[in-house]
């Protein structure tokens, strides 16, 4: 397994270091620690758990560009965009920018979105569920036209006309870069990975309730005439272990999940201070998760 660094927090209102500077010290560590993928939260304001909205928060698109500058290796993505925040045209517009400047680096993450509050908060349209879920296929359309050169021309959807999906200049990563469709619904979301995504993104909640959600994927996929092996897995570690910087414990808890072609173990800690956690903690980590299969 590899191991990515999910970065959710970005200072905190009462002080604490200085957002550039902390994430540029992030950037270096995780690529000193062998990091695979570097991942930012994309909201408008911080999640509840996390303070809530009057802790900082920053644009996750910016952020993005910011680290790809400060780093060489690694690779950047939002953990996830949701459907909701940009237009799907300007969504693969700005992704594809991320993969140019930073030479074939980045992947989209997306979902349908799910954040009531900070959509009333900042004025931005929040459709039902049913509806978010149709423009999530349509985004995944669009984009996935968009980055084909040999498809330049109109897109006509339910929610989104567009005249031309010309992108100028194209993605640097081949074939485009990689799509990851977050969440783990087993009716809609898991049926879109199988059908456009090129990775899934599930939470470590228990190893069962894993494998029961990969055996949905699977079942999604042969109806798709899919590949199951085509699909990259992703699973995010948010526990108390990886917060406590407690090796051992971690090591117990994530031994569950090998055996379930899990590719990559994204660790998202509670925490401003993000550098000197990868240092400590997650480092040893990357040794350790890189014998598990």
């Amino acid at each position: 397994m590899r191991v990515g660094v999910h970065i959710n927090r970005f200072g905190g209102a009462g002080g604490g270091p200085a957002p550039a500077a902390e994430l540029a010290a992030a950037g270096a560590a995780a690529e000193a620690a062998g990091v695979s993928r570097l991942s930012v939260m994309d909201h408008y304001f911080q999640m509840e758990f996390n303070g809530g909205a009057e802790e900082p928060m920053l644009e996750a698109y910016t952020t993005l560009g910011f680290l790809a500058a400060h780093t060489s290796t690694v690779r950047l993505g939002a953990l996830v965009t949701g459907v909701t925040y940009r237009h799907p045209g300007l969504l693969a517009k700005i992704a594809t920018t991320l993969d140019v400047l930073s030479g074939g680096r980045a992947w989209l993450g997306i979902g349908a979105a799910w954040y009531d509050r900070e959509h009333a908060g900042l004025g931005v349209p929040f459709p039902p569920l049913a509806e978010r879920f149709e423009r999530l296929e349509e985004t995944l359309l669009i984009v996935r036209q968009m980055w084909d050169p040999e498809r330049n021309g109109p897109f006509e959807g339910r929610h989104h006309r567009l005249a031309e999906t010309l992108c100028v200049p194209p993605p640097v990563s081949t074939p485009h870069p990689e799509i990851l469709i977050g969440g783990g619904g087993e009716r809609k979301t898991l049926r879109l990975v199988a059908r456009y995504g090129d990775a899934c993104n599930l939470f470590a909640s228990t190893p069962e309730e894993v494998r029961h959600k990969l055996d949905v994927l699977r079942g999604h996929c042969e109806t798709e005439g899919r590949a199951y092996d085509t699909v990259l897995k992703t699973l995010t570690y948010s526990g108390e272990a990886a917060d406590a910087e407690d090796l051992d414990a971690f090591r117990k808890e994530i031994a569950g999940y090998a055996g379930l072609d899990i590719d990559t173990v994204i660790l998202g800690p509670r925490r401003a201070e993000t550098s000197g956690w990868i240092e400590r903690f997650v480092a040893p980590a990357v040794q350790h998760l890189a014998d598990l299969r």
